[in-house]
């Protein structure tokens, strides 16, 4: 599995759009057991505290990953999230508990050899996609069990996967991420990846893998680059942290951001 411990040591995908002091929804992260942490970023539950009086509309963030996750209360409806260019935002009730697994880049198709690109901008019912694992959540998942307990199970089951899987890994794509991340996402894919790919090969490749081109990936690996840095509206006006990565003036910054985010940096960090 260290062929992609490359990814983990330079990449934290964050979802940011749930604050943590929010009372009514809360939003955790559990790590992996190590023996899995080259594929799998976190387990996450996402869930309310209480009713909420309306609808509540949840965005994800772009951060490069798929996820698999399900309904705590209603194992059998579970799904496959892929690679999203930009923020997505669904209406998900008054009331909800979802639990994820959020895989590293390319370690989705690394683990099941599923096209990536098939899986891009868009959620799927599991059981289309792998209908072995989505009858195994229907199965082995309890409601009634903790968070903590169900993300053991998760470990387990993956762990055991991992195991019996005989994966292949292409040592130009792996080099051209660990490019990509050395150079936060600020590089120019078509010149400087000189990885031994020829340009039809990386975005044959790219595609398959993450679920987008190099390019595109490029630009999510340098937004969450931002976002890792913790920037506040005060910090991004006096340090312009965005001319480090490529931004030319703040303007590009700001229409750049809203893309992967889906408000302007003001309201994100005030």
């Amino acid at each position: 599995m260290n062929e992609l411990k490359i990814i983990r040591e330079y990449y934290k995908p964050i979802q940011p759009t749930v604050s943590a002091n929010d009372d009514e929804i809360s939003y955790q992260e559990s790590k992996p057991n190590k023996e899995i942490q080259d594929f799998i970023y976190c387990f996450w539950q996402l869930k309310t505290q209480k009713p909420l009086k309306r609808n509540y509309n949840y965005r994800v963030v772009s951060d490069g990953c798929i996820d698999i996750f399900f309904d705590h209360k209603k194992p059998t409806e579970n799904f496959v999230m892929g690679f999203c260019r930009k923020f997505v935002q669904f209406p998900i009730g008054k009331e909800f508990d979802y639990i994820g697994i959020r895989f590293l880049p390319s370690a989705f198709t690394h683990l099941f050899g599923v096209d990536a690109k098939t899986l891009s901008n868009q959620s799927q019912e599991l059981n289309k996609i792998l209908p072995n694992f989505s009858e195994w959540i229907n199965s082995k998942i309890n409601p009634a069990d903790s968070f903590e307990n169900i993300t053991k199970i998760l470990n387990e089951k993956i762990i055991k996967f991992s195991k019996n899987q005989d994966i292949n890994y292409d040592q130009r794509f792996l080099n051209s991420l660990n490019l990509i991340f050395q150079k936060n996402g600020f590089l120019d894919t078509e010149k400087d990846l000189n990885t031994g790919l020829s340009s039809r090969q990386l975005r044959r490749i790219f595609n398959f893998y993450i679920g987008t081109t190099a390019k595109s990936f490029s630009n999510v690996v340098r937004f969450q680059h931002i976002l890792n840095a913790k920037p506040s509206k005060q910090s991004l006006k006096e340090n312009k942290l965005y001319f480090d990565v490529g931004f030319f003036d703040q303007a590009h910054f700001i229409k750049n951001f809203k893309i992967f985010y889906g408000v302007t940096p003001s309201e994100a960090f005030r």
